[in-house]
């Protein structure tokens, strides 16, 4: 398995092209953030060793990333999986922007209508416990 991995490494081609598209983009987006981020750190942390070792070494393993992220977008067994998650996406029923402002409204009316409750008991247990009882 591991050898069928650094195999499709260095194949060319496009896996099921036309298929799974926008996910496997996203991914691959996701994947290339988080290297370059990675690395731009790894850049700062080597300002002391010069420009060439500052920007050279993060340069060539952002590369190696960036390819291995693409070609990890073809491995059939993980393609395949972004294909299936794709197809399950389209298949979700999203709301109208109406349902999402109703909806979102009552979450946002609730959670402040709880956190005045709670900011409630916890005064009155304050005055319980400083005032009535005097132990704080």
């Amino acid at each position: 398995m591991v050898n069928a991995f650094f195999q499709e490494l260095f194949h060319t081609g496009i896996y099921k092209r036309n298929q799974g598209r926008i996910s496997r983009q996203v991914t691959f987006a996701a994947l290339a953030i988080a290297i370059a981020l990675g690395l731009w750190r790894l850049s700062e942390q080597l300002i002391t060793w010069g420009p060439a070792w500052r920007f050279g070494l993060p340069g060539i393993l952002l590369m190696i990333g960036l390819w291995t992220s693409y070609r990890t977008m073809n491995v059939p067994g993980f393609a395949d999986f972004l294909i299936a998650v794709e197809a399950e996406m389209n298949k979700v029923s999203w709301p109208s922007r109406t349902e999402l402002f109703r909806g979102s409204s009552v979450v946002l009316i609730t959670i402040v209508s709880l956190a005045a409750v709670l900011f409630t008991f916890d005064a009155i247990w304050k005055f319980v416990f400083t005032n009535v009882l005097g132990i704080l």
